[in-house]
């Protein structure tokens, strides 16, 4: 068979016609991502030498990054501050989004959707040394207390450290998590919301039972966009955060550019995204869980046991980690066995008929 009736029979096919439409990007995504990941990740088991890198494979590179006390505070740091950062800008998102999208008249949506992206239209690094001019010593927040008498001196919390970073990246990142949780709950059939006031609901209830479902994937695409690129935030820990708000981004820059020391930056990084990875993994699997004890109840857990029982679970967790790392050598032993915990309970949901 010669190759061109080969490459027609392949686009005779629907198969072949959708590789043949993605094989340009896919190519690109690989040379462009792909690969450099991947030379990241071969960097990170060599060995260091003076201005050169020693073809030796090793696994000391991540026994230093995972039991050095100042890395493991790092990377604990860069999660806590991610966290936070996410509750809080979805959290403040969500009323934005659901006013806009409720509240406002249909002709006018457009121009507060406008007024959200403003922010856009400057850089980030401008963004950034403006709530540096904001939160200083002699910034606009101290100053206007100073001004009215609520303060007798300059506070000095609110900049250069994790509060810092926090407030800053809560602002940079809230228009990303407006716009996704507005187009769930613009798609929310509004006849199901009156149908549940008609049975007999309040609008709380209705709120939890309905809306808040239905606008769910909204919530978790706000959560994964601001989540992922906080923790590896580098600009803002630089400039606002001083010495207290250094972030796992700034460990790498270190450890590439001042020490060139590529095979330890190099594992700092796969790190990172391993601590990515468990993090979005033991959410997914605290939220299956979740769903499945809810249909247990057959919908009627009432919201105050649904809030005991997250809590609980996040608390188990926790604790689970830290009773678990205590007893056996290392953390790492911990986070493996709670991962393996959270398999097993949803292999055997799935196999229960508890999850869909």
């Amino acid at each position: 068979m010669s190759e061109g009736s080969f490459w027609a029979r392949i686009r005779r096919t629907e198969g072949g016609s959708g590789l043949l439409l993605v094989a340009p990007p896919g190519l690109y995504a690989i040379l462009l991502l792909a690969a450099p990941l991947g030379t990241i990740l071969l960097y990170s088991f060599l060995t260091d030498g003076y201005l050169e890198i020693i073809r030796d494979f090793t696994l000391m590179n991540y026994s230093e990054a995972w039991t050095n006390e100042l890395y493991r505070s790092v990377m604990v740091r860069s999660l806590a501050v991610s966290m936070a950062v996410t509750a809080i800008t979805v959290l403040l998102a969500f009323p934005i989004a659901y006013f806009v999208s409720f509240h406002v008249e249909p002709s006018k949506k457009s121009l507060w959707l406008f007024l959200i992206t403003i922010p856009f239209w400057t850089s980030y690094l401008i963004r950034v040394f403006l709530w540096k001019v904001i939160l200083g010593y002699n910034g606009v927040v101290n100053s206007g207390l100073l001004g009215i008498g609520i303060i007798d001196e300059p506070l000095t919390f609110i900049l250069y450290n994790v509060n810092s970073v926090v407030i800053t990246l809560a602002h940079a990142y809230a228009p990303f998590a407006i716009l996704p949780i507005f187009v769930a709950l613009e798609k929310i059939d509004r006849s199901l919301l009156e149908a549940g006031q008609d049975l007999g609901e309040s609008r709380f209830m209705t709120f939890l039972r309905v809306t808040l479902p239905l606008a769910m994937p909204g919530v978790v695409a706000s959560i994964l966009i601001v989540f992922i690129p906080t923790i590896g935030d580098y600009v803002t820990p630089q400039l606002v955060g001083g010495p207290e708000g250094r972030m796992i981004a700034n460990l790498i820059q270190l450890q590439y550019l001042r020490l060139d020391n590529y095979p330890m930056g190099s594992a700092i990084a796969v790190s990172g995204m391993m601590l990515v990875v468990l993090t979005i993994f033991f959410g997914w699997a605290q939220a299956r869980l979740f769903g499945a004890a809810f249909r247990w109840f057959n919908g009627t857990m009432p919201w105050v046991a649904a809030v005991a029982m997250a809590f609980l679970s996040i608390a188990a967790n926790f604790g689970g980690v830290l009773l678990i790392a205590s007893l056996l050598p290392g953390a790492v032993a911990g986070v493996l066995l709670i991962l393996s915990w959270h398999i097993a309970l949803l292999v055997m949901l799935k196999r229960g008929g508890g999850m869909a």
